[in-house]
């Protein structure tokens, strides 16, 4: 889908994420689809923070990422798909983790802990920690 004019914030030169999410969430429902993951090369945002890397209902259906800010040349480094492709995926499993009801979690090496920058998302892990683990079952049995 086409990224509706309306979520452009030109002042910061990015996406209002969560007007973004409900376009997708509108979609979802035509499309009768269980969950649906947005994917996105644009600049989000939400108003009180700078940029994020995506948005999810918590619980919903609908998620969202951007893929701006985790190529490595945004950060001046050389073209690596590996990493981004990493990025990637660990960002999409937390925000469909986020859809599926699950929080922020505080272990760092988590999938499910709130990235503040790159360094957050490459530290942590592609999967749950254990305690989270654990929430995903309880939350997919429902």
């Amino acid at each position: 889908m086409r990224l509706p004019k309306h979520t452009y914030n030109a002042s910061r030169r990015q996406y209002h994420s969560t007007q973004i999410l409900s376009e997708i969430g509108r979609y979802a429902k035509v499309a009768e689809t269980e969950y649906v993951l947005g994917v996105t090369d644009v600049d989000l945002y939400v108003p009180n923070y700078n940029f994020v890397f995506g948005e999810a209902g918590c619980p919903g259906k609908v998620a969202l990422i951007s893929l701006y800010r985790l190529k490595p040349e945004f950060y001046g480094e050389p073209s690596n798909r590996q990493v981004f492709h990493e990025r990637a995926v660990k960002e999409a499993v937390h925000e469909i983790g986020h859809a599926l009801g699950m929080v922020h979690c505080k272990n760092p090496n988590c999938v499910m802990f709130f990235s503040l920058s790159i360094k957050d998302t490459d530290k942590k892990s592609i999967s749950f920690c254990d305690d989270c683990h654990l929430l995903l079952h309880r939350a997919m049995e429902k």
